[in-house]
Parts: structure tokens; sequence; C-alpha cells
């Protein structure tokens, strides 16, 4: 079986289309190079929204040198089982967001860390919510993980309320945990698990 689960992420980027996972209001797709100026623009118009939330951004963070070593570095966690990563777009194939899975441990703990943003214009209004259902599916049941970890500052009311309402249960609170905005901060530690999400 551990052969197979690291045979998956050939097999997905072998696809003679675009691999997709797909809802009824946002499809998700892996970042393409040709991503670059939806993705620079809606993260420049939306900076002072999401820098509070994310660790500092370096003066370099929307060049398309950037862009592509970031594409670059996706493409090499999907091809070794170490991280999955998609833009969410509405169906009419603007770009609101992106969300992904990331530091995968295989074995004895078969776990992966989710994060997620969404550009300011398109903020509460639901693609998030559309979106986080498609990765739980695709971490349980295209990935077999056993368990999806997600941890948020405290202050970060909306996110909470997200991973609340999608069956996330909170396990704990870590002092200092990332470092977010230039700072250690504390977070809240948040877990799904597969039989939580089956049921």
């Amino acid at each position: 079986m551990a052969t197979q689960r690291k045979t998956f992420p050939r097999l997905f980027l072998a696809r003679s289309e675009p691999f997709r996972l797909v809802g009824d209001r946002v499809f998700l797709r892996p970042p393409e190079r040709g991503d670059y100026e939806d993705w620079a623009s809606l993260r420049a118009r939306s900076r002072n929204f999401l820098t509070p939330w994310e660790p500092s951004w370096p003066p370099d963070a929307l060049s398309r040198t950037s862009f592509r070593a970031r594409i670059a570095r996706y493409a090499e966690d999907w091809r070794i089982d170490q991280g999955y990563n998609f833009f969410i777009f509405r169906n009419d194939d603007v770009l609101v967001g992106g969300i992904g899975l990331s530091n995968i441990r295989r074995g004895v703990a078969e776990t992966a860390s989710l994060g997620y943003w969404t550009g300011e214009p398109y903020a509460r209004q639901g693609y998030m919510t559309a979106a986080l259902p498609l990765v739980l599916d695709f971490a349980f049941e295209r990935l077999r993980l056993h368990r999806v970890e997600a941890a948020c500052l405290p202050t970060n009311t909306p996110s909470r309320a997200l991973l609340l309402h999608t069956g996330f249960q909170q396990e704990g609170y870590a002092r200092n945990y990332l470092l977010i905005d230039g700072r250690w901060q504390d977070h809240l530690l948040f877990a799904v698990l597969r039989e939580d999400w089956r049921g």
C-alpha cells in the first residue's frame, strides 16, 4: 500500500487534461505558470488584508521569478508526496484564493497540515467554505490520509468559524507557534480525522 500511495502524484500529473477538484461554486487545480498575472494582481490588491495572517512577505514576493520558483516547488512536492497545493477558481474562471496540504507525514502518522488564503475582494462570500470540503475529500479518499491539521491565530474569527463549520475540532492552544507578520504568535490548533469526515 505504501508503494501505491507514492505513485499517486505521478498518476495525477500524467493525466492528459489538467487535474481538477470540482464543486458547485468553485473548482480547484494546481497552479500553473500562466496564472502569474492573476495571482500577482490578487495578492497585491489583498496585501494589507493578508499580511496580518501570513509569514512576512519577502521583497520579491510578487515577482515572476519568485512565482516560477513557487510553481516548481509545488510540482516537486506533488512528485514526492509531500504537499498538494491548489488555486481556487470560481466557475467563471476567476481566481479567488489558494488552499493546500503540506508537511505530509506517512507511516504511523498519515497526516497533513492545511493552509489557505482568500483574496480580499472575495472574502466572506463562501468560496473557502465551498473549497475546503473538496480538499478534505481529496485528502481522505484519494491520498488516504488519517488526519488533517490546521492552525489559526486566536483573533482570526472567520478562519476559526470556517474550520469548525467544516468539521474540525479544536484540540489545543500553542504558544508562539508560528512566525506570522514578523512575530512569533500563539495559535489555536484544530484537526479533523478521516472517520470524523466520513461520519
